[in-house]
């Protein structure tokens, strides 16, 4: 075993260490382990808000998209602003309905307001089907981090394992609380390991940065405009808007817990005018991605590219630092993830009453969730790649219910909601799984469309027939009700 490899090792342990630390008393209730006291404050919530948004992509899929796309993977920026801008908005809003109704979960948002336990568990379906893979590629992320820092495939695997199940032992633990005491080092891991690795790539390219992008200028122009294939101006724009409306209405469960345990409404607020000052850090996969167009091997594979290059100009010891921050921006959005998808499930699908069997109840849905994720990313971790592609388009088809019922009133019934998030996420599933050709147009997009006007017209339908209720002639004297009456 190398030096990368025992570092790697160590930090993932020590990771999970800070996490079991963060435990209170013993949670007998959902609601002390899900959202805590609701009295998370704004250094708490920022570092919850920043951990589950920036992950094992931050590290690997946009030093990726840069290397075969160039500036196409700037869209990580633009979508993320539109997310805080939203988030100021919305935010506080879902943390006061949240208080005012006992929420713990995306799925309670929707039962309160429409009014609907059907559309609640419906709603809990989707979000954990949907979010399944997106927990799978956090864990084979953090796979694919430690084999290209060790070279070792084996090590990869077992680093898979062993980092699932120390995040499954720290959320049981602790729940929000350990998730947030990562979450501090995670984010000061992710800015020392960008800032490595950014430092040795610019020592190993003639002039530096600024070196670098005048020698891509030069020889590939192209990455420097949106006419790459696969990765133009189309891609970008919808790209942008599906990705900014899903973060930003809160169409993603696990992203509902930290909204719900803040102190107050203006801790969001601050915290949607201040994160946006990660999107400086993610600057830093971006130029890791240009420099591996220079600098790696032919054959690299593009969500490789930072780890190949982290292993070409740092020594093994500070490749194992960059590895172990890598990992810790997988392992804490696993368990915001896990959080997520299991709240969903023991309170809004099973819907357990008695308040010690929901949180036990809770505890196996995430040991199930984890494993299932995690012996699909060990057998076939191309089975789950598909559905990843539905995961932010899926999840935005819950956008239109959720605008409608943050309305002081909400006007959108419950049976439109229903018809049209269906709707939207069965077309999404056709043009994907359907080989539909949509040029670069974002297929979640699209299904959003047709969402939107189902839903329209399916609530147009409802208070047509409500009014013509309302008009009947039901006091005339051939009805039954005249009849009765005398």
């Amino acid at each position: 075993m190398n030096s990368t490899m025992v570092i790697t090792v160590l930090g993932i342990v020590a990771i999970a260490v800070v996490g079991v630390s963060g435990r209170r008393p013993p949670s007998k209730e959902l609601g002390e382990w899900t959202v805590a006291k609701r009295g998370f404050s704004t250094f708490t919530t920022w570092f919850l808000q920043a951990g589950e948004a920036f992950t094992t992509f931050s590290f690997l899929g946009l030093a990726g998209i840069a290397f075969g796309g160039g500036v196409a993977a700037s869209f990580a920026v633009c979508y993320l602003a539109i997310n805080f801008v939203l988030q100021y908005f919305t935010a506080p809003r879902m943390r006061q309905l949240g208080q005012r109704g006992g929420y713990l979960t995306q799925a309670d948002f929707f039962v309160d307001r429409y009014r609907s336990p059907l559309l609640g568990k419906v709603v809990a379906i989707v979000g954990a089907v949907f979010l399944l893979p997106y927990l799978q590629l956090q864990i084979t992320g953090l796979g694919m981090i430690v084999q290209l820092a060790t070279g070792s495939h084996t090590g990869g695997n077992l680093s898979m394992v062993l980092a699932t199940v120390l995040t499954v032992v720290f959320v049981l633990w602790s729940g929000i609380r350990g998730i947030a005491r990562v979450a501090y080092l995670k984010d000061a891991l992710m800015i020392i390991g960008l800032v490595v690795l950014v430092a040795g790539v610019a020592l190993s390219v003639n002039g530096g940065i600024g070196g670098l992008f005048d020698t891509i200028r030069t020889s590939h122009p192209q990455l420097l405009t949106l006419d790459q294939e696969g990765y133009d101006g189309t891609f970008f724009v919808t790209a942008v808007i599906i990705s900014g409306i899903g973060g930003g209405l809160g169409t993603m469960a696990h992203l509902w817990p930290p909204v719900l345990a803040a102190r107050s409404g203006r801790v969001l607020r601050s915290n949607a005018i201040w994160l946006p000052l990660y999107q400086v850090a993610l600057g830093i996969p971006i130029i890791i991605g240009f420099a591996g167009v220079l600098l790696a091997k032919k054959g690299t594979e593009p969500n490789g590219v930072a780890l190949t290059l982290a292993g070409q100009t740092l020594p093994g010891w500070l490749v194992g630092l960059v590895a172990v921050a890598a990992a810790s921006a997988a392992m804490v959005p696993s368990a915001a993830i896990v959080v997520g998808i299991s709240s969903l499930l023991s309170r809004n699908l099973l819907s357990v009453r008695n308040e010690r069997t929901q949180l036990r109840t809770n505890h196996l849905c995430v040991v199930a969730a984890a494993a299932l994720a995690l012996v699909l990313g060990l057998t076939r971790p191309g089975l789950l790649s598909d559905l990843l592609l539905l995961t932010y388009g899926g999840l935005t088809q819950l956008a239109p219910a959720i605008v409608m019922g943050l309305a002081k009133k909400v006007r959108l019934g419950a049976v439109p909601a229903l018809i049209g998030i269906l709707t939207g996420v069965a077309v999404l599933a056709w043009l994907t799984f359907g080989s539909v050709d949509v040029g670069t147009v974002d297929t979640g997009l699209i299904a959003l469309a047709v969402n939107i006007v189902v839903t329209t017209g399916a609530q147009l339908v409802v208070r047509s027939r409500a009014q013509e209720t309302v008009n009947s002639p039901t006091d005339s004297a051939d009805s039954p009700v005249s009849v009765s009456r005398t």
